[in-house]
């Protein structure tokens, strides 16, 4: 299995792109498929609207061996996106770099601990453009963490039902210009039992069909909308001893993921 070639750090400037608005100060420059899925798709026009799912530990590998369990996820995007996540592959490095565009000795994490990051981010760029962004997570998750002291709304919950429930509810609500919303559950489970075992795939299953209602909400609700929604993990994962899942080593498993893009031009 070969490494692919594009790097997680292309993402920033992209969704960035996509909104018209100037990336982050330390982001690489832009995934030029993305970028140039979005300025064909709209046209011209830019996004003013993007939601973006954050699953975590869903490993290139995993997408592509149970395709059936992700069948959702398949049918309501468009562009596939292969990247290469930052070393060491564990959830705050890696969402460190989703979302300033920078590696992590730029962005500052650059081993499993949650600070505060306090170089430029795509969030801080939403605001100082007029945007409105919210983060939904759970409570102890690394996205609940990294990016806190910004001028901007967090909802942070205890279980996975309460931040999905909160999705629903912020796009019926179309108040937000920027939406993440963060799933730890494959992770979680994948770590205890391993990534293919039942326990894992069913909370894999449950990932597609979350992305399933996001995906049906915002096709009716955001009709008036150029929007961008997206299927975007953090790193893969492994099998270790025991049967259990690990991540965060140099290897194609933890280092391949594989996003899913869809844009929605405004109808009318």
């Amino acid at each position: 299995m070969e490494i692919n070639q594009q790097s997680l750090d292309t993402l920033c400037a992209a969704l960035a792109h996509g909104m018209g608005i100037p990336s982050p100060e330390k982001a690489a420059p832009a995934s030029k498929v993305l970028c140039t899925y979005l300025d064909e798709t709209l046209r011209g026009e830019k996004a003013d609207r993007i939601f973006l799912y954050n699953p975590d530990a869903v490993a290139q590998w995993i997408y592509e061996k149970y395709p059936q369990l992700l069948r959702e996820v398949t049918e309501h995007t468009r562009l596939s996106l292969p990247l290469c996540t930052v070393m060491p592959s564990v959830t705050p490095v890696c969402f460190g770099t989703m979302y300033t565009g920078a590696q992590p000795e730029v962005h500052g994490i650059t081993q499993y601990a949650k600070p505060v990051i306090t170089i430029e981010s795509l969030f801080d760029a939403l605001i100082k453009a007029g945007k409105k962004p919210v983060i939904i997570a759970e409570a102890e998750s690394s996205m609940a963490h990294i990016y806190l002291e910004r001028a901007m709304d967090y909802f942070f919950y205890d279980t996975i039902e309460e931040v999905n429930a909160k999705a629903a509810q912020v796009i019926l609500e179309d108040d937000y210009d920027f939406i993440a919303v963060y799933n730890g559950n494959y992770d979680a489970v994948m770590h205890r039992f391993g990534p293919e075992s039942v326990e894992a795939l069913s909370e894999l299953r449950a990932n597609a069909q979350a992305y399933a209602l996001f995906d049906a909400l915002i096709r009716e609700h955001w009709k008036e909308h150029n929007v961008l929604s997206g299927f975007a993990m953090d790193h893969g994962c492994h099998q270790i001893d025991g049967n259990l899942g690990s991540h965060g080593l140099a290897m194609p498993e933890d280092l391949n993921i594989l996003h899913r893009y869809q844009v929605y031009p405004r109808q009318g």
